[in-house]
């Protein structure tokens, strides 16, 4: 009896032999022979079963070795089935993606920041390098922040150098015509000293045309401190003009505005190298790109700063402006369109 066993028990252990050499130098080239594969070996009436339900009449003496080697068995044959179905799995998606004879010649191209964005970021980073922050506020402003603390109180003829926006049934609320309802804001809530730019976008009632929009936007910046002069904006303005465009000749010609005094209008001498300078410039050479000026004490009490002890100064540009003059635009409509055969000469600029 005991012979018949070891026998039968040597006669098992060739036939695993046998069937890991079967596992080992199996291949298939379709899910559905990796399928068959399984199932004569995994499946629920497959091989294996059969095996370990043979493991009970194995000689005590080699039921060890007989369980390693089918445990061996058992291990190959789920790794087999698992490596060709990952590999079919990948075969296939490849295929898909490069055999895919509908699909475009041309990779999809990346796409490019607006040339609004690259100016304005620009701009910010110049400022940034001399410690001014950035501060926001609300595009639907009240009369408060955008007028009146402004030193523009109601029936100010002033106010109607700037066509404004009202938000129907509250003649109080309005689309902020600038961004120094900001710096109203951030004086309200601030302590000098205060250095911040505050970019964005404004409305004001005006033709649509090639030099002037409806929407636009500006940045625009404000310095507050003890003993701040006019020397320190021109200074400040020297650097951002050598900063931004390269060039560091500027004028300051005397102008109006009613949240500043003394206020100016900031020139840059762009040249007359070109026939272009000549004609952006009218053949001066000099070309505006900004309004500036000392804060008006009255702006300063509006928003509880003492105008005896604190002074400071203003600037403020239109981004459209600015990019224009960077890259030779010669209709603001341009920047609003979103044709793509203007944004895609963008595509190299950061």
């Amino acid at each position: 009896m005991v012979n018949l066993q070891s026998n039968f028990t040597l006669a098992m252990l060739d036939k695993l032999q046998e069937l890991i050499s079967e596992v080992q130098a199996f291949s298939a080239n379709s899910k559905e022979k990796v399928e068959a594969f399984r199932i004569k070996f995994l499946g629920s009436k497959g091989i294996l079963k059969d095996l370990f339900t043979e493991f009970k009449n194995v000689e005590p003496s080699q039921k060890k070795e007989f369980g390693q080697t089918l445990n061996t068995l058992k291990t190959l044959a789920e790794t087999k089935v698992s490596e060709l179905n990952n590999h079919l799995e990948n075969s296939t998606q490849s295929k898909k993606v490069y055999g895919d004879l509908t699909r475009p010649g041309e990779p999809i191209e990346l796409g490019t920041r607006h040339p609004i964005s690259i100016v304005k970021n620009q701009i910010i980073d110049v400022f940034s390098r001399i410690g001014f922050t950035i501060s926001e506020g609300p595009e639907i402003e009240d009369d408060w922040h955008n007028f009146t603390a402004l030193n523009l109180p109601e029936y100010h003829p002033a106010r109607d150098m700037q066509d404004t926006f009202f938000v129907e049934k509250n003649p109080d609320m309005l689309l902020r015509t600038h961004t120094s309802s900001v710096q109203i804001r951030y004086m309200e809530n601030n302590k000098p000293p205060i250095r911040t730019i505050s970019p964005g976008r404004v409305f004001r009632n005006e033709d649509i045309s090639a030099r002037s929009h409806c929407i636009f936007h500006q940045v625009e910046g404000l310095y507050i401190d003890t003993d701040v002069s006019f020397a320190d904006l021109k200074q400040t303005l020297i650097y951002f003009t050598k900063e931004m465009f390269g060039k560091s000749k500027i004028r300051l010609r005397p102008s109006y505005f009613p949240f500043t005094e003394p206020s100016a209008e900031v020139d840059i001498y762009w040249g007359l190298k070109t026939e272009t300078d000549y004609r952006i410039t009218k053949g001066t050479g000099w070309l505006e790109i900004m309004g500036c000026g000392m804060v008006d004490p009255n702006v300063l009490k509006n928003t509880n700063i003492d105008p005896e002890k604190y002074s400071g100064f203003a600037f403020g540009m239109g981004i459209e402006r600015i990019a224009m003059l960077l890259y030779q635009i010669p209709d603001i409509r341009m920047l609003f369109e979103n044709d793509v055969r203007f944004l895609e000469q963008f595509k190299s600029v950061i």
